[in-house]
Order: structure tokens, then sequence, then C-alpha cells
């Protein structure tokens, strides 16, 4: 193995090589995450371990680590592993087989890499989880402090899904979202996800010639409706581009800058972190090296490189979101098995689509329940449309216009009072807010309740504060009535700690 650190691409930098080296020395250290696959780790018909591969992430990982980088790998593979050793030539369908396989290779497949981190004397820790681990908030953050302490100690944690014991409803589904979701529990700064090509593409490369790489994208969201990711993907893996990009959704609403790149070059992990530290570095304002260095997300990347000339190594980027969610709310929406769902009006949607609305919800912007849960459960937050009117836009212009031959739709001042009044924002507008009377709400609500040819959507997660029956009894009520109906308060709001992922159109 060749010991010597990858270059850094920042002599690339015309004229400015030193000063810019300098800076360099002098930037924060960060924490990575690197997510490998498992058709990054074992020959997909052979099932041989992919050493070239493998020993190449061990030395970039070591690399990273002697610039003062902390690094969680992400690792796939104890199933590829696991078929090799029992000889099976393909991975099997029935759960049962397919966890018996990972318990087999899961050991050689953590033996295998202990053995090549051991090459440069550092320590691993392994790390197996559940969703169902991590549901509960005390367990979560037995797990993020766990991380940390191995992080703290010089240690690099591999992490991979307990394949063994997981079912349908704890398990992450692929090690994309593991990755994503371990990135936002550490606030990692870069979420790397290595894969076969070199980035994202708007179709696969490997048969479209016309194929386009994205170099930057700012919302996943846009971006969905240009690119194809039905065609990638591995016969072992169970992810796919599209993982990859609901991974990226969940890392950068995390304020974590995620990175697709090919895993064939491992070290070029090292040139896209000094490429973005040296962007960051330039882009400080000219007061001196005491100025913060700029976040990712501030940045105009394709005018900085521009002016710097810099070699841009093959990768897309997705620029973190530039106001991340906090951990609770990460923690409720990426994290926890949905137990029901309440629904909520278009006023409530309104209003919890705003940052400042602090994701509270009160009982007089209910409609309804779904299923059974129990107080401190997660529960999707969903609002009512009609099957023909797929969007929230949509259903907006149509209550303009007054409600339809059925009713089912509120008239926009009842809208505008209900917005007023079921206020996620008990500081927001405090000093106007207007309190609708029970009796005015229910009315003008009562028919969408009663119809049937409304179909309900997800915008989002939260935590309910009281069970479906108690939610159920208050819905569309003042939160004053709660103590009447329920015998007792805890809180005003029936869910709290709410998460929109699709905001109001407006």
């Amino acid at each position: 193995m060749d010991h010597r650190p990858a270059k850094t691409g920042i002599g690339h930098v015309r004229g400015t090589t030193d000063d810019l080296t300098r800076l360099s020395k002098r930037s924060p250290s960060s924490t990575i995450v690197i997510k490998l696959g498992t058709s990054s780790i074992v020959h997909e018909e052979t099932h041989q371990p992919l050493l070239s591969i493998l020993s190449s992430v061990v030395e970039t990982v070591v690399n990273l680590r002697s610039h003062g980088h902390k690094v969680v790998l992400v690792s796939s593979g104890a199933i590829g592993v696991g078929l090799r050793t029992m000889n099976i030539p393909q991975r099997p369908k029935s759960l049962s087989k397919k966890q018996a396989l990972s318990a087999v290779g899961q050991g050689r497949l953590i033996a295998l890499w202990d053995n090549l981190f051991g090459q440069f004397d550092q320590r691993i820790a392994q790390i197996l989880l559940t969703r169902g681990d991590i549901s509960d908030r005390t367990r979560y953050l037995n797990a993020v402090n766990t991380l940390k302490e191995l992080l703290s100690m010089g240690v690099v944690p591999i992490v991979n899904e307990n394949d063994t014991i997981s079912v349908s409803e704890i398990k992450f589904g692929d090690n994309d979202t593991l990755s994503a979701i371990t990135s936002c529990m550490i606030h990692a700064d870069y979420l790397f996800l290595l894969t076969d090509v070199d980035g994202l593409y708007t179709a696969n490369p490997r048969k479209d010639p016309s194929a386009r790489k994205l170099d930057v994208v700012t919302s996943v969201a846009d971006i969905r409706s240009q690119v194809s990711t039905s065609t990638l993907g591995s016969n072992l893996g169970t992810g796919g581009m599209e993982t990859k990009l609901i991974a990226a959704e969940i890392a950068t609403g995390a304020g974590v800058t995620t990175i697709i790149t090919s895993s064939k070059i491992p070290s070029t992990i090292v040139d896209i972190i000094d490429y973005y530290t040296t962007l960051r570095l330039t882009s400080r304002p000219s007061s001196g090296t005491s100025s913060p260095v700029p976040k990712l997300q501030s940045i105009d990347l394709e005018h900085v490189n521009s002016s710097l000339n810099l070699k841009r190594p093959p990768h897309t980027v997705f620029k973190p979101s530039p106001i991340p969610v906090r951990d609770l709310k990460a923690w409720t929406s990426h994290t926890l098995y949905p137990a029901g769902g309440v629904i909520i009006d278009c006023g409530a949607h309104a209003v919890l689509s705003r940052r400042e609305s602090g994701g509270r919800l009160l009982p007089v912007g209910v409609l309804g329940v779904r299923g059974s849960f129990a107080s401190g459960q997660a529960v999707r937050i969903l609002i009512r449309c009609l099957p023909d009117e797929g969007t929230v836009a949509e259903e907006r212009r149509s209550r303009s216009a007054g409600p339809d031959k059925a009713g089912h739709v509120c008239s926009e001042a009842s809208l505008s009072r209900r917005s007023s009044s079921s206020s996620l924002v008990g500081d927001l507008e405090s000093d106007t807010q207007t309190i609708v009377d029970d009796d005015v709400h229910v009315a003008h609500c009562s028919n969408v309740e009663e119809s049937d040819s409304w179909e309900v959507k997800e915008v989002g997660r939260g935590l309910a504060n009281y069970n479906s029956v108690q939610i159920s009894r208050v819905k569309g009520l003042n939160s004053s009535r709660i103590p009447q109906l329920l015998g007792y308060a805890d809180t005003e709001y029936v869910v709290e700690n709410i998460t929109i992922r699709i905001p109001v159109n407006y």
C-alpha cells in the first residue's frame, strides 16, 4: 500500500498556492460520514471481496484522520460476504435466509475491516443499528453519545444495519438512509455516498450516451423530474440512485453537505474536501483570517471556482439547507416509525409551513385522526385533497371561489380566521391573533369531515402529545376546552416537533 497522503488539489490554484495551503491548515477539522455499498465491497457475481477498493478506502480514511478529521464508515456487504462464505450463488428471497446470511457475513466483514485498518494501527468499532434502536429518544441519545465518544477517542466507527434482527417495521430500508441518519446524529459536515458512477446523472450513463451529470444540486425536490433513477443499482444491494436522493434530502435538511462520487477512486474524497475548503477560505471577507469561514450553502460555487480556476474533482454536491432542522425534529421526522396520522386543515398546514411556527399544532386545526396511537408516538401529518386535485395550490384556488357543489371546502373567510387561530405560533402575531368561536369553526368544516370523496396526503410528521382517541375528541375545538373534555391538559398542543416536508405553495 502507498502510505503517502493523497494530493490535496489546492496546488491547482494559480499564483496563490502557498497562501491557500497556509489557510487550509488553519481550517477546522470536519466530521465525515462515508457510505460504501455492497457493490463496492463484493463482486456482484463471484461475491469475492473487492480488496483493491477496500484497501483504498482504508488508506483514504487514515489519510483523513491524519489531517485531523473525524470519520465514520457506513458499510454494507454482510449478506454479500455471507453468500461467498456459504457458497450460495444468489441473494435469497426469504427473510429468514437473508438474516441468517447476514449473521454469517457480518462477523467476516468486520474482521476484514479490522485486518485492513490494523495495517495502519487504526482502531475501529462495530455499531449495528435498527430503526427500533433509535426510535426511543433515550436510546437514540445513547447511540449519539457512543458515536461521539468513539470519535473523540480516535476510533473509526463502522456502522451497519443489524439485518439479523430487522423486520420491515424497524428497518432503515437501505444503508443510504442509515448513513444519512447517522450523519444527522453526529452533526456531520460531509456525507459521501460512494457508488459505481461519479455523480448524479439525468439518465443511466452506462446506457444513455446523452446522460448529463449534475454538478450542484440546491434542491432535491426540484431536480427529481430531471433525473432517471430506475435503472441504477446492483443485484446484491437494496438501494440505487433513488435511495441516494432520499438520503441527500434527509442529510441536507439537517445541514450536512452531501456528495455522490465514485467508489473506484476513494482518494477523490480527500480532493473534494480540500476543494471545498479552498472555496470557503477564499470566500472569506477581506477583513482577514480572523473572519469566520463562510458556510458552503452561502457560497456561489461556480463563481468562486471560475475566479480561482480550480480543477474540480468528479462528483455531485447537494448543498445543505441554509436553515437546518434542529436535532429533535430530525429525529422525529426520520428515525421514528409513525403509528398513525392526524389530518389537519388548510389553515394549519399554511401556518406549519412557516419556520416560525415552532412545529406545534393546536386542536382547532385538526379535522380527524387515522389509526390508533399513544401519547408520545410519532404520527403522520396529513392533509385532505380531492382525487382530481393532487396539489395544495389547486385546492386553494378552488376555495377562493367559495364552496363547491357538495360544500366540501372552507371559505376564504373561514380560512383566514382559522389560520390565525390554529396558530402553532404562540408568539407569532400574538397581539393581533383572533380567537375563533368553536361553533363557527365546526359549522364551516363539518361537511369536510363527513365527506368520503377526499383522499389524504402526508405532508410531515410530528410527536403526539395525546392519544388518538383524545385528539379525536378535541379536534376542531379551542384548546381551552381540553381540560373540560379530557379531565386534564398537559399541554394545549396536540402534536409538537412537527416537520413539514411538503409546504403550502403560494
